[in-house]
């Protein structure tokens, strides 16, 4: 018999990147190629990628990419694996969990899921677990302190006389922050005529 005959159904696997994510699974015909698609990534700065899925796929089918994908990635020495994973994609989580991958954090459109390739402890930063606050020291040329009662707050009602404070929003400066949240909560402005706000 020749060998030809022996491995007439053989097909050999060849990956490749694709950025499309929408895959018909079909049987692969005689003396073809089947296909295994990459999920598209970007690199970053610490021997990572990051994969933001965007286009709706079967969890089936996302697991097959992500399998494929992450044994290239190993074979390319990538560390850190960051999914961005929308909410209406909330279908692919018990594929990628199966993958190894875990929560790092979350919002309100979408799931952060990480993976770590090597054998060794990871170096994945955690999530911010912290908040940025102020508290306003304000004197007029009257050698005045400003101080505030709060109308909400642990303080609420109780007599009590604090200076102002208040949280820093994200990427803003905080020296910006302490004249927004005196401004907020006394009226008092950093523009005042007399220089009130110093």
């Amino acid at each position: 018999m020749e060998a030809r005959a022996v491995i007439q159904y053989l097909t050999r696997i060849r990956l490749r990147s694709t950025s499309s994510m929408l895959v018909d699974e079909q049987m692969v015909p005689e003396n073809s190629v089947q296909q295994i698609e990459l999920l598209t990534t970007i690199d970053d700065d610490y021997g990572g990628v990051h994969v933001e899925i965007k286009n709706p796929m079967d969890s089936n089918v996302f697991g097959n990419f992500l399998r494929a994908s992450i044994l290239q990635w190993r074979q390319k020495g990538t560390k850190g694996v960051w999914i961005k994973l929308p909410i209406e994609h909330a279908n692919l989580i018990e594929a990628a969990v199966k993958e190894g991958f875990w929560y790092h954090h979350a919002q309100p459109d979408y799931l952060m899921l990480v993976h770590w390739i090597p054998k060794t402890a990871h170096t994945l930063p955690a999530n911010a677990s912290h908040r940025v606050g102020i508290g306003a020291f304000v004197v007029n040329s009257k050698r005045e302190v400003l101080v505030v009662q709060e109308n909400s707050g642990i303080f609420k009602g109780t007599g009590v006389w604090k200076l102002p404070t208040g949280v820093v929003n994200e990427g803003e400066d905080i020296c910006t922050a302490a004249i927004r949240e005196v401004e907020e909560e006394t009226g008092v402005s950093d523009k005042s005529a007399d220089g009130t706000l110093t």
